[in-house]
């Protein structure tokens, strides 16, 4: 029956004399992002002349007016209203039975799109907006194609968080367009954290007076100490007026805006202006670095609820959102141990625990809301203690939170920081821009499947889309912001829109350059990759994705110029070596130097044994401990092993029996991101593997960052090395995140 519909489409289609067709010749598939459904391109092609009518049935003017904004401003020309379309637009569930999915037809004679819903007629004008090209002479030029398309989640979504930086309504329109062109259909709009309030509440003045602006803002990364600040104060909010403003834009654009305030963390700023909201009643100020805090709402008054029922009544009033996001995420329980109302709470409604506690105030605020006739969206945290009735939970921790909702059969939307937090490094180039942590190159984010990821094939249901995460700590401009967010957005857009079928990472960045052209690059710079290790060297290989480039390299220390050595096959390194690569098209070099340091001592490529493997995610073959590549200050190139309550015990094997002059290795103390020094790295050696000796140790790891142990021994012989650092366990009271557990990071074991 649908074949039967899809061919009668085509054979209505009315002849139009404003749509000239041009020379015929065979149509290459066109480049399109995301991908559709299925897509097949004739020989006609079609080009829509400045007279061109649109002709759309009752219901759809705004889509339109909307598609004659978009063709004017390409042309540059106005367009005329004229009897009989040369463009129509129609809805037809019978035809079209996806929901938000479309047919689009161009002939040399016309351009038909018919669609399931509104939705499917804006997704229908993207793929339009995508394939013309202005045609000499004036005009649109449109490969002929006929398309089927819909999308494989309900939810796609993008994250953009403006409470640790503010970005400007314009800013904000410019991020809703780009939604639009790729298919996206939830804004999520990250509107309060400890940084920043940013939302106008008529009813608490205080919250644009005192809660929007902090005296000054960190400079550099939070792991650096001391923490250095900028003395300015910073700061900003949108009216009510301007989120009317937004939302309405959104809604002509089919993206529904979902707004989050968070709670019952991340409330620092909101404390600042109304400090009896907190367990300890103050002072409390914005929070002028990044982090999680204490200080957070108090669960034990009443009071706390009223405040928060009275914003989220306006903030109901604003958003048309069947979604409400009330974070629930990060929320220390340092305060409410400590709070007698809040002890009286748990007393009162038989809590067993703190986490029972934040399950209660969830489950307050999700009744309140849904009262309303909405519903909240949460992050995973919201499951601890007991996930409220209809809550939606945003699995950003990882794959746990999604499978534990889904099997309490609860919608959740996917959004794990190690795929999809663009606030992650997504080069290794140690000239990148100050990133929060992590490392999510292009090819991570068009790599994740969120099926796969869920496991439990019952539970694939329950997944209602993905979304990319924006937080904005480091992205204190509109530059910075672009470069995080591009091209990593047309990925995802990819993986929430296309089959799942669709996963060629080549043929993707082909179309994604056919239509962005040079304007992101990063992703076609210069990488490397470890083949193999064997004692005392490594096999390297190179890659890029430079079209027309060739990789030109050294070793010797030198910069590489056009008559260096061309990179043909995967190098071997037997000595320390400064490998440097650049890419050179035409003779001339393209892009950034790449540069990666190679150290091989005696201990390189020894096998290891490990007592207990690397328990953090910060893991990987214990080989890491040797393969001669020193992990970064910024820890995300997988070189270093992460242990979390346990201790490192390793233990070398060099062959045979050697001369050893010099022990050491690498550990990272960065107290602001729980890694902590061990209290004591030892050393020990060994002719037969039975009888050991202490050669060398210390307690000392004065350096905020990397410290590079280096303890030179007397000469002592030796085939096996025993290495112990001791973890120091739990952070200490006033450190930052005190009570939890030290991670103990180390790499490259080095012996010579």
């Amino acid at each position: 029956m649908m074949m039967k519909r899809v061919f009668l489409f085509s054979v209505l289609i009315t002849v139009h004399t404003c749509l000239l067709a041009q020379g015929k010749r065979v149509a290459a598939p066109a480049a399109l992002i995301p991908l559709p459904v299925a897509a097949s391109w004739t020989p006609d092609s079609a080009f829509i002349t400045v007279h061109a009518e649109i002709k759309a049935m009752p219901g759809l003017e705004r889509d339109a007016a909307q598609l004659k904004m978009y063709m004017q401003t390409v042309n540059g020309l106005p367009l005329k209203n004229r009897v009989g379309a040369a463009v129509s637009m129609a809805l037809d569930t019978v035809l079209v039975k996806q929901p938000e999915g479309y047919l689009l037809q161009v002939t040399p004679q016309q351009v038909r799109l018919i669609a399931h819903d509104a939705a499917g007629i804006g997704h229908g004008i993207a793929t339009l907006r995508q394939l013309w090209k202005p045609a000499p002479g004036g005009g649109l030029a449109l490969p002929g194609t006929m398309i089927t398309d819909y999308p494989r989640f309900s939810y796609r979504g993008m994250h953009l968080d403006v409470g640790r930086h503010f970005f400007s309504v314009e800013y904000v329109k410019n991020f809703i367009d780009q939604l639009t062109l790729y298919k996206f259909n939830n804004f999520h709009w990250h509107l309060t954290d400890d940084q920043g309030w940013r939302i106008e509440i008529k009813k608490y003045p205080r919250l644009q007076e005192i809660a929007a602006w902090r005296d000054q803002t960190m400079i550099g990364h939070k792991k650096e100490l001391p923490h250095r600040f900028d003395g300015k104060r910073y700061g900003g909010y949108y009216t009510q007026e301007q989120v009317k403003e937004v939302v309405a834009y959104a809604a002509a654009r089919h993206i529904n805006v979902i707004p989050e305030i968070e709670m019952p963390g991340h409330a620092l700023a909101a404390l600042s202006a109304y400090p009896s909201l907190g367990c300890t009643g103050g002072p409390y100020k914005t929070a002028q670095f990044w982090g999680i805090f204490d200080d957070v709402f108090c669960a034990g008054k009443d009071s706390t609820f009223f405040f928060l029922q009275d914003v989220l009544d306006e903030v109901i009033a604003l958003f048309p959102s069947s979604y409400i996001h009330v974070g629930g995420d990060e929320c220390p329980k340092v305060r409410w141990k400590q709070c007698p109302a809040c002890q009286q709470r748990m007393k009162a409604e038989h809590l067993e625990d703190e986490h029972a506690l934040q399950s209660y105030f969830i489950r307050r605020i999700s009744d309140y809301v849904n009262s309303k006739g909405r519903r909240i969206i949460g992050w995973d945290e919201i499951l601890e203690g007991g996930l409220a009735p209809g809550a939606t939970v945003m699995s950003w921790r990882g794959v746990e939170g999604a499978v534990m909702a889904a099997r309490q059969k609860q919608q959740v939307i996917m959004t794990p920081e190690e795929e999809l937090y663009f606030d992650h490094y997504q080069s290794l180039y140690p000239e990148e821009q100050t990133a929060a942590a992590g490392y999510t190159p292009l090819e991570t984010v068009y790599a994740y499947e969120p099926l796969t990821a869920a496991g439990d094939t019952a539970l694939l249901p329950y997944i209602a889309g993905i979304q990319g995460g924006i937080w904005s700590e480091y992205l204190s401009s509109e530059t910075k912001a672009n470069y995080v967010i591009y091209p990593r957005l047309q990925a995802t857009a990819e993986r929430a829109w296309s089959p799942a079928t669709v996963r060629d990472y080549n043929q993707f960045t082909r179309r994604l350059t056919a239509l962005t052209g040079d304007r992101y690059t990063t992703w076609r710079e210069i990488n490397y990759h470890l083949d193999s290790l064997s004692r005392g060297s490594l096999y390297v290989s190179l890659q890029a994705r430079q079209p027309g480039a060739v990789i030109r390299y050294t070793t010797d220390g030198s910069v590489p110029v056009a008559g260096s050595p061309a990179y043909r096959d995967r190098l071997r390194i037997d000595r320390s070596s400064l490998l440097q690569a650049q890419l050179f098209v035409q003779g001339k070099p393209v892009g950034r130097l790449f540069r990666q340091a190679f150290d091989v001592y005696k201990s390189t490529g020894a096998p290891v044994t490990l007592q207990q493997p690397a328990n953090t995610k910060y893991t990987g073959d214990a080989s890491l401990l040797v393969n001669g590549i020193a992990g970064t200050h910024r820890f995300n190139d997988g070189q270093w092993m992460g242990f979390s309550a346990r201790d490192l015990h390793a233990l070398l094997d060099l062959g045979t029996v050697q001369e050893v002059k010099m022990l050491g290795t690498n550990v990272l103390n960065y107290h602001w991101q729980k890694m902590w020094a061990p209290t004591a790295l030892v050393f020990e050696v060994s002719t037969d593997g039975i009888k050991y000796e202490r050669v060398a140790g210390t307690d000392s790891f004065p350096v905020n960052g990397i410290n590079s142990v280096r303890l030179v021994v007397k000469p002592v012989q030796a085939r096996y090395i025993r290495v112990t650092a001791v973890n120091k366990g739990v952070i200490p009271e006033g450190e930052y995140g005190a009570g939890g557990r030290c991670m103990l990071l180390a790499d490259e074991i080095i012996v010579n």
